[in-house]
């Protein structure tokens, strides 16, 4: 037997069945969780502030910008900025090692701390975990200028690199004046920095995966890897595809700071990427055209957009797993 839910009383301060106007539950959210309202409020400042304001500037891709007669004062030349970097002698090469550094950091440097997980969460070992992932982490802190001078002091002819290479038959060389190896040297260090501080987000998957899975498969007979494979790997999944499309939406973010510290006109060819060509036109030039890298910088920004969107779609498409 069912019951109808008591109506509300003339007269009563509340009354079901009274539609709230979109204010009145806004305001009564806000009254009931206005300290962390007023918490994420300076996040949002600092966002409006340092990351929607100056998109306002993006207008001088389109202008011929003079500082002196200021954004409104300057003319306008439409995709003029556009066109001349298309047809840019260095357009084909800067695009080609751009695209060659992040795919290459992404199809060597992405797995790794997803490997890394795996294989800490099957050590039964505490202490041995926890000084595995203390030295993992460790390079994570080491300033970048500290990072890339050491690489810098390990890559010369008397270099660590040299002597291990000469152990094993090589020839002694600065290897930084190499351009075959530059991508191995930057890859390879870019996975020393970040391996640790990226695993510990899957380390936070793993230990929300339901351990009753666990027990289900070692009752069917899942040895180790069967369980990793049927059980881990799957658990994994939504996370993993959530940080495979935020990584896929900065494909053409190449390290600016680490290439710079790095490169030399000795290995232009190989490691010229499109923010350090843009930093070289639009800052340091003789005469710089602030116009033309801020167009650069919006095409940069077009391509990872489209890039984000094309495989979060993809990912909902075969995993359900997206990001919106």
């Amino acid at each position: 037997m069912t019951t109808s839910p008591p109506r509300a009383k003339f007269g009563s301060p509340y009354n079901p069945y009274k539609r709230k106007s979109i204010g009145q539950i806004i305001a009564r959210d806000y009254k009931q969780n206005k300290y962390k309202y007023l918490m994420v409020l300076p996040v949002l400042v600092f966002i409006a502030v340092f990351a929607y304001t100056p998109m306002t500037g993006l207008v001088i891709a389109f202008k011929e910008f003079r500082p002196r007669l200021g954004i409104a004062g300057s003319k306008w030349v439409g995709l003029t900025h556009f066109e001349n970097f298309f047809n840019d002698i260095f357009f084909v090469r800067i695009l080609r090692n751009t695209f060659s550094i992040s795919l290459l950091n992404i199809l060597f440097g992405f797995p790794a701390p997803i490997l890394l997980a795996l294989l800490l969460n099957e050590v039964r070992n505490n202490k041995f975990k926890r000084s595995v992932q203390t030295i993992t982490y460790m390079p994570y802190f080491i300033s970048l200028i500290v990072a890339c001078a050491l690489i810098r002091v390990y890559s010369q002819n008397n270099g660590l690199f040299s002597q291990i290479a000469v152990a094993f038959g090589g020839t002694r060389q600065n290897l930084l004046m190499n351009k075959n190896a530059f991508y191995p040297i930057y890859v390879i260090s870019e996975i020393w920095q970040q391996i640790g501080w990226n695993s510990i987000i899957y380390l936070a998957a793993l230990s929300s995966i339901d351990q009753e899975q666990y027990e289900a498969a070692r009752i069917d007979g899942a040895n180790r890897f069967k369980q990793i494979l049927y059980v881990t790997l799957p658990g994994l999944l939504p996370t993993i595809m959530i940080l495979f499309i935020l990584r896929m939406g900065s494909v053409l973010n190449v390290g600016f700071e680490k290439i710079i510290l790095l490169y030399s006109e000795a290995t232009y060819e190989v490691s010229d990427v499109i923010s350090t060509y843009l930093y070289r036109r639009g800052i340091v030039a003789e005469n710089p055209s602030f116009s033309y890298a801020t167009a650069i910088g919006l095409f940069n920004s077009v391509v990872n957009l489209t890039f984000l969107l094309v495989f979060n779609w993809l990912a909902k498409k075969a995993t359900k797993s997206s990001l919106f």
